[in-house]
């Protein structure tokens, strides 16, 4: 089914907070709402769903596979140009524990910065409904619903005191 996106403007971060209850009351889910604001506010500061992240996992496993990675080079470069000298073993530990410790910390430190991307959603791909008076102090509720239910959005964002509301041309 088709969806559209409208957006409602509002001059104060109170009479936002009041619209996503209207929205709700409304029947729009909450995955629906999205806030945009100028300034940073607290999560949940809108009554939006706070979303769990998943950054531990990013460099968790980026130092799994960093630490995978160093021991098979370390380990196969040792069987590949085996050096035996005085019956000293083929695989020695003490030079592959070095190698091991920065690949570990390369892997992590590398999957951090992907996860961090990843987390912040970027990059996004298409940006739907954007005023630019979002950036002087305006806050934006774009609301995504089915195309069939956009002027009952449209009359609900009004409903709670948005001073404009904008809405996607079919």
């Amino acid at each position: 089914m088709a969806r559209r996106e409208v957006l409602g403007l509002f001059r104060d971060a109170e009479t936002a907070a009041g619209a996503t209850t209207v929205l709700h009351e409304a029947g729009v889910r909450q995955d629906d709402i999205e806030v945009l604001t100028g300034a940073p506010y607290p999560e949940g500061a809108f009554g939006e769903h706070i979303k769990r992240h998943r950054i531990y996992l990013f460099p968790m496993i980026g130092a799994i596979c960093g630490f995978t990675v160093a021991i098979l080079l370390t380990a196969g470069t040792q069987l590949a140009y085996p050096v035996v000298t005085g019956g000293k073993p083929i695989l020695s530990v003490p030079p592959m524990v070095i190698i091991t410790y920065e690949g570990t910390l390369l892997g992590a430190i590398l999957f951090t910065v992907l996860g961090v991307v990843f987390e912040s959603r970027l990059p996004r791909g298409k940006i739907g409904l954007y005023d630019p008076r979002i950036t002087e102090g305006f806050i934006g509720l774009v609301v995504s619903c089915a195309a069939d239910q956009w002027l009952a959005v449209e009359q609900a964002l009004r409903r709670a005191g948005a001073f404009e509301v904008k809405h996607e041309q079919a």
